[in-house]
């Protein structure tokens, strides 16, 4: 495969100009400005890379070839590895929204090459760790090294060990009865503020937090009950929340710890079973957790390793999306890795009955079509979107797409010729596709890209639209180019032969300091008249929440409160519950 001219030139151009100081930085230790916490032992170790003092213990490594660390540098990248990459490379590094990162690759690579494509990043959507200011020179060093080694294996977590966790802080009789605040709760938004291990709820009406509720490291979604009472968040470090957004002052109810590393929960929701029973999914270990959805208490817990579509063993079939059925008392859950889709009946949990459906593998994200019964997600590095019919509980489709798709929960509206549609952007490529969705009224179109837009670039996470909208929000965090990070493009779906409108997002924000700034994931309020977008720079920089007027496209309100600290997520309590994107 052909180099892309610009990344040959910074290769070269890097490693001749970065080779000295990065030979001697290599036995320093690390720094993070904006990233995970550091210690170091002294100002020339830090930034001269001043040699181990004699005794100092050495990681011992099995890989021919792999850089010396020692068993300090180890631990820390290992943190930061958990904390920054797994998500998109796995735990055990075998990849799959990301490419495989196991020592028979990087070995081969070398450390210097590493460092170019950790630094820079990459249209595709790798992120520019150092040139963002999340990482700082020798901590890019120091993750080029680490990769080269054998990944650690973290261990197990079971049902016990999940047990022993669990919180219950406001026991579910002592737990109001009624609303016991003002808020319109259908307009609250949680909001991720990611390094800072805590949630933001929000009023949508007056744009005042309501409170900072403290939740797991990098809450990845929240997810409202059937009833729009409770939220629930899941951090990447596995730690499930449950916040009653009836108490005077919404706050946390209930915790539990269902593993090392998670994405995704959710609650029962077809008619009878209505929050009777909550589901997480983990990375770490590859398994899936059924709970009392009051009080979480775990209940069975499914393991997904074991052969792929292909046949072939997996270690860490990691449980990406998982999404609550309209039509059957069943969760939906996707075992990334293997490709395999699990139709998974709650009513017995004693005698647990579970439907496989194979598909493609890297199963990542998605959600539903307008008419709530059939789910698209992406399979991801396969470049392709599965379609899931839930009320005959079977494969619909395979569509190809782009690179990498990675639509959130997607895009949903009636497109002037071909009739409803379903959009996802893409990470590895500026394509965004639009894939029909009515077997009925428009067969022809279903289950077919019918529509190619072109978008600023790769690196795209979030798309996003509302039923009272005539707009198509894209966002490019993920983007090298800080010009195409920290703005959007917004398509008009009247007319999508015109040019998208790119709006900077960042510089509504008015921040003066050195931060990524990275726009990302749109969330429309309520009456779908606005579009939320967070601003997202490192732990040590100024963050903020830029709100648009949807009608018009212009920047109306920043909240800019110091407690909005790397932001991420917005999910809106109303289009959460109801499935409106």
């Amino acid at each position: 495969m052909a180099m892309n001219p610009w990344l040959r030139t910074a290769i070269l151009s890097v490693s001749a100009a970065m080779m000295p100081m990065m030979a001697n930085a290599a036995n320093g230790e690390p720094a993070a400005p904006g990233g995970p916490t550091t210690t170091t032992r002294s100002p020339e170790a830090q930034f001269r890379g001043a040699p181990y003092a004699s005794g100092t213990e050495m990681h011992k490594s099995s890989i021919p070839g792999a850089p010396a660390m020692s068993e300090e540098e180890f631990e820390h990248a290992r943190e930061i590895y958990f904390q920054r990459c797994a998500g998109c490379h796995g735990v055990l590094r075998k990849g799959a929204t990301g490419k495989p990162l196991t020592p028979d690759i990087t070995v081969a690579r070398g450390t210097e090459y590493l460092k170019v494509f950790i630094a820079y990043g990459s249209p595709a959507g790798m992120p520019n760790w150092q040139t963002s200011g999340e990482f700082d020179e020798a901590t890019v060093d120091l993750m080029a090294r680490y990769i080269q080694h054998e990944p650690p294996v973290p261990p197990e977590f079971s049902l016990a060990d999940m047990e022993a966790t669990r919180k219950v802080l406001i026991p579910v009789k002592d737990r109001p009865t009624k609303k016991m605040n003002d808020y319109n709760i259908d307009n609250i938004f949680s909001v991720t503020l990611r390094d800072d291990g805590t949630v933001a709820l929000i009023d949508g009406d007056t744009k005042e937090i309501i409170n900072i509720v403290k939740t797991g490291y990098a809450v990845h979604i929240s997810r409202l009950s059937a009833s729009g009472r409770y939220i629930y968040v899941i951090g990447r470090d596995a730690r499930v929340n449950l916040i009653d957004l009836w108490m005077e002052k919404p706050d946390n109810v209930a915790e539990i710890k269902v593993g090392l590393e998670a994405r995704s929960i959710e609650t029962s929701k077809y008619k009878g079973w209505e929050d009777k029973i909550a589901i997480a999914g983990t990375y770490w270990p590859p398994q899936f957790v059924l709970m009392d959805a009051e009080t979480l208490e775990p209940k069975k817990v499914v393991g997904t390793r074991g052969q792929t579509i292909d046949g072939e063993y997996h270690p860490e079939p990691r449980v990406a999306a998982i999404v609550s059925s309209k039509e059957k008392p069943e969760f939906v859950v996707n075992a990334k890795e293997t490709g395999i889709v699990y139709m998974v009946d709650y009513t017995d949990m004693d005698n647990l009955k579970m439907r496989q459906i194979d598909t493609s593998k890297y199963l990542h994200d998605g959600g539903f079509d307008s008419t709530g019964r059939y789910f698209l997600t992406a399979a991801n590095e396969s470049n392709q979107v599965v379609v899931i019919d839930t009320k005959e509980r079977k494969l619909e489709a395979i569509i190809d797409t782009g690179k990498i798709p990675h639509p959130g929960r997607g895009a949903n509206f009636v497109h002037p010729e071909y009739g409803p549609v379903w959009a996802t952007s893409h990470l590895g490529d500026e394509s965004i596709v639009l894939i029909g969705t009515d077997p009925k009224g428009h067969p022809d179109n279903a289950w077919k890209v019918v529509q190619t837009l072109t978008g600023q670039g790769g690196g795209s996470l979030f798309i996003k639209t509302h039923p009272k909208s005539k707009n198509l929000w894209v966002d490019t965090p993920l983007n090298p180019d800080a010009k195409l990070a920290q703005s959007v493009a917004v398509y008009d779906l009247e007319d999508l032969s015109k040019e998208p409108q790119i709006i900077d997002i960042a510089a509504c924000a008015k921040i003066d300091d050195d931060g990524p700034k990275r726009v990302v994931q749109p969330e429309y309020n309520k009456d779908g008249d606005e579009v939320w977008f967070s601003v997202w720079s490192t732990l040590d920089t100024k963050s903020a929440i830029v709100i648009v007027d949807d009608k018009t496209r212009e920047c109306k309100t920043v909240i800019d409160d110091d407690r909005i600290i790397t932001p991420t997520g917005k999910f809106n309590v109303y289009n959460t519950q109801h499935d409106v994107y």
